[in-house]
């Protein structure tokens, strides 16, 4: 790459947050509602339609989005209407909305404290915003924004996933299921759901006061008498005599140490023979791979907004990890790039093993 190229590059990092923060105000506003309903209003028009706007700033926003071709301007009429916007169907803005409200949310705020928390470990984001200390997983319980945005995509993400995930494992008939970390139970409805069979049983496992939404949630299902809780930490001692432990959008959250800490837990919580399928988002064995934006996301959102640590790492990084913790992996997928969304960030993977005697 020349000197101009490099410059240049990082100009495009310069414009990254106005670029992002005029987008999301335009949907915020709505702009884009309106202008689907009734195309060719002038900035005047829209500006009287989203309330107490001067039309002006209306059209300042709109500048940057007839640039990249989501809004289009008729000249004649000094109209506005959407170009490439009215192409794509409300459903996947609305996916691609909720991840700008996570990243908004969560992350735009809090990561401009991005080097104090790599210098501390800690999220320091939440505590100067929220006065929170701990993990956004802790500050969720406590502050509503926080957890309306992480929990609307977090809910989405897995309802979309867990399809590919269970399609690709294999829970034999009748076994005792362990959810780690199963927060409040969806994964665990989602088990019973794609792997019924009779005598299956699924347990969700995570911190005690998550149990009484789960249960609601299982009464409301009218699964109550095959899903179960149990309250516990995993870094303190994992229940015992399970068949199939699964562990999904989790281990990214923490670093090597951890990890093998979870993942030892796990393999002593399995019988001999048990397997383990762990669902998690992967960097390219090739880091220089643009079509993976992984890299471009989640070691920010984790160190700065999230844990203070984690982020996560290559397909064959976690199969040694596996193999170190005593397990021997039989699958390790990559779910195919052409089958996510463009809009969609993470690139999962799928990792099976075996607890051997």
């Amino acid at each position: 790459m020349t000197s101009d190229a490099t410059l240049a590059r990082l100009r495009e990092y310069m414009v990254g947050p106005s670029r992002f923060m005029t987008l999301v105000s335009v949907f915020e506003l709505g702009i884009v509602d309106t202008l689907r309903a009734t195309p060719g209003q002038t900035a005047a028009q829209l500006a009287e339609t989203v309330g107490a706007a001067k039309p002006d700033a209306v059209e300042q926003l709109l500048f940057l989005l007839v640039k990249e071709g989501f809004i289009a301007y008729d000249e004649t009429t000094g109209g506005y209407s959407l170009d490439a916007l009215g192409q794509v169907a409300e459903k996947d803005l609305d996916r691609a909305l909720r991840y700008m409200n996570l990243i908004k949310v969560t992350a735009l705020r809090q990561l401009f404290y991005l080097t104090e928390s790599v210098k501390t470990g800690t999220i320091v984001g939440l505590k100067e915003l929220y006065g929170a200390d701990g993990t956004l997983y802790d500050a969720v319980d406590d502050n509503e924004d926080l957890n309306d945005s992480w929990l609307t995509l977090m809910n989405q993400v897995t309802a979309n996933i867990d399809p590919w995930f269970f399609a690709n494992i294999d829970v034999p008939a009748g076994s005792q299921v362990l959810d780690v970390a199963g927060n409040t139970g969806l994964g665990a409805i989602h088990t019973y759901r794609h792997k019924q069979s009779p005598g299956l049983k699924v347990t969700t496992f995570d911190l005690p006061h998550k149990e009484t939404e789960a249960l609601a949630n299982f009464k409301a299902e009218g699964l109550e008498e095959h899903l179960s809780f149990i309250g516990g930490n995993v870094f303190a001692e994992i229940p015992k005599g399970f068949d199939v432990a699964l562990i999904k959008h989790f281990l990214d959250m923490f670093d090597k140490d951890d990890v093998l800490t979870i993942l030892k837990g796990v393999h002593k919580s399995l019988n001999v023979g048990g397997e383990v399928h762990i669902l998690v988002p992967v960097y390219p064995e090739d880091i220089t791979d643009t079509d993976n934006y992984n890299v471009d996301f989640f070691p920010a959102f984790f160190i700065g907004a999230a844990m203070g640590q984690g982020g996560p790492q290559k397909l064959s990084v976690y199969q040694a990890w596996l193999e170190e913790a005593g397990f021997k992996v039989t699958k390790a997928i990559t779910k195919d790039a052409a089958e996510i969304p463009r809009d969609v960030i993470p690139v999962q993977a799928i990792l099976s093993a075996t607890k051997v005697a």
